[in-house]
This record gives structure tokens, sequence and C-alpha cells, in this order.
């Protein structure tokens, strides 16, 4: 299962479209966008609307559909920074 989505950065407003495999994990998204944008990877979440994705949640499981946007948006728990 291969799911196309858009990632937007909340600080910035860019974007990037990534394809993803059921097996990949959230942490794998992050680690990929904030290589991208050159950020810390510990200080950011990804966000699916209001709800927040944890690291080790797989696409396969988070009902994502082709299209969809997800934000990198700065950890509201703080995280590595």
């Amino acid at each position: 299962m291969v799911v196309r989505v858009r990632i937007r950065n909340a600080e910035t407003g860019a974007t990037v479209d990534m394809e993803l495999e059921g097996e990949n994990s959230v942490e794998e998204i992050i680690e990929g966008v904030s290589a991208y944008w050159e950020k810390d990877p510990g200080a950011y979440v990804i966000r699916k609307g209001r709800r927040l994705l944890r690291g080790q949640q797989k696409v396969q499981d988070l009902d994502l559909t082709s299209s969809e946007e997800l934000e990198l948006i700065p950890d509201p728990e703080g995280g590595s920074r």
C-alpha cells in the first residue's frame, strides 16, 4: 500500500509531497521532513487534523487517504531542542 500525502511545515507554510509505505512509521516521516527542512526531528511531531500522531504508529494504522495533508508542528510537550 502506497499513500501520497502532503506535509505542511506549520511554522513556514512550506509543503513537501511524500509517498509512504504502509510499514513506514510516523517517526520515519518526521525524520524525513526534518532532514528536508533542516530541523531537529526530536523537537517536532506530526498532526492529522486535531490529532497528534505518535512516533511508533504505522502508516497502515493511521487511516490516511491519498492527497491528505499532515502538519509538522513543534512538539507541544517540549521534545528535545
